[in-house]
C-alpha cells in the first residue's frame, strides 16, 4: 500500500470550506480560515502565504474535530475559543455571549461622548457585562477612568475576570455579583453601558439553531416584549447616575422608540438613538439634568 496522500493548507481550505458549505454554515470559507488558523496559531489572513505547508496527521485531525463541530452547529467563536472585539482578542465560550461588531457601535458611543471623558476620573458602571468586552475594551482606551462591571452569572464575572487578566485591565476594572445597589451608590456614576437580552421571548424560538442551542438564554431573552431588562436599566441607571450622567443602551432594531419613550419617562434628557451600519437603531442614549 502507498503513503497516504499529504494534505498541505490549500488542500484543507478547499475540503474544509465545501464541507461547511454543504452543512449550510454561513460564510464556510471564512470560518474555515478561522479554524485552522487557529489551529497553525496564525492569523487567518496570513494563510495564503502558507498555502504549500503540508499538514501532519495531528493537524488534520484537529482540523477534522473542528469542521464537525461548526458543521453540527456550534459558533466558530466557542470551537476556536476567541473573538475579536475593538480591536482586541476576547477569551469566548459558552459562559457568555459571544462578542459582536453591532455592539462595537456601543462601547464607540461612550468614547465619543466628550462630556463623560473631560472630567478628572469618571466613573462607569457596566451592567451585564458578559464576556467583559464592553468595560475592558473602554479600559483599554481610557485606562484613566474607574469602572465597575455587575453580571447575575458567575460563570460570565468568571471569563471576563479572565478577559481582563489577559488584556491587562485586571487592575482597572471590579467585577461584581452583588446588587447594583449593594455597590453603588445613588447619584454617583457619571455613565451606565449596558447590552442587556433584548430578544423578546416570542422570538427566542426562532434565532437561529446555532446561537439559541450554544449561546445562554439569558443573555438574550429579554421578556415577552424584550424590553423587560432594558426597562430594569434605565431605571437603575435613574438612580445611580449623578447629574449630567448619561446611560448607554444596546437595542434591538424595532426598539428604538420604546425605549426613548422609557428613558424620558424617567426624567432623562438629549436623548438620541444611534444606528448601526445597516441603518437599524442599534444604541439609545440619555442624559441625567445637571
Amino acid at each position: 500500500m502507498g503513503e497516504p496522500a499529504q494534505r498541505n493548507v490549500a488542500d484543507v481550505l478547499t475540503a474544509g470550506s465545501e464541507y461547511l458549505a454543504k452543512k449550510g454554515v454561513e460564510n464556510a470559507g471564512l470560518v474555515c480560515k478561522l479554524l485552522l488558523g487557529r489551529l497553525l496559531g496564525c492569523k487567518h489572513l496570513e494563510l495564503p502565504t502558507r498555502f504549500s505547508q503540508v499538514l501532519g496527521e495531528k493537524h488534520l485531525a484537529a482540523m477534522r474535530r473542528g469542521l464537525q463541530r461548526v458543521g453540527g452547529g456550534e459558533p466558530v467563536q466557542y470551537v476556536v475559543g476567541e473573538t475579536g472585539f475593538m480591536g482586541h482578542t476576547f477569551k469566548t465560550d459558552k459562559r457568555a455571549l459571544i462578542p459582536r461588531p453591532e455592539t462595537e457601535i456601543l462601547v464607540r458611543q461612550v468614547l465619543d461622548w466628550e462630556p463623560l471623558w473631560r472630567m478628572e476620573t469618571p466613573r462607569i458602571v457596566d451592567i451585564g457585562t458578559g464576556s467583559g468586552c464592553i468595560v475592558i475594551s473602554l479600559a483599554l482606551e481610557r485606562p484613566g477612568a474607574v469602572y465597575a462591571a455587575f453580571d447575575t452569572s458567575a460563570e460570565a464575572l468568571a471569563l471576563a475576570r479572565e478577559n481582563a487578566l489577559e488584556l491587562g485591565v485586571a487592575g482597572n476594572v471590579a467585577f461584581f455579583d452583588e446588587e447594583l445597589s449593594e455597590v453603588i451608590e445613588p447619584q454617583t456614576a457619571h455613565a451606565v453601558v449596558s447590552n442587556p437580552p433584548y430578544v423578546a421571548t416570542a422570538d427566542y424560538a426562532e434565532l437561529p439553531a446555532n446561537i439559541r442551542l450554544h449561546e445562554p438564554r439569558r443573555a438574550l431573552d429579554g421578556g415577552s416584549t424584550g424590553l423587560s431588562v432594558i426597562e430594569s436599566v434605565i431605571q437603575d441607571g435613574a438612580i445611580i447616575l449623578a447629574p449630567g450622567g448619561a446611560i448607554f443602551i444596546e437595542i434591538g432594531e424595532t426598539q428604538g422608540r420604546e425605549a426613548a419613550g422609557m428613558l424620558e419617562q424617567e426624567g432623562f434628557e438629549h436623548i438620541a438613538v444611534a444606528r448601526d451600519l445597516a441603518g437599524r437603531p442599534r444604541v439609545v442614549r440619555g442624559v441625567i439634568p445637571a
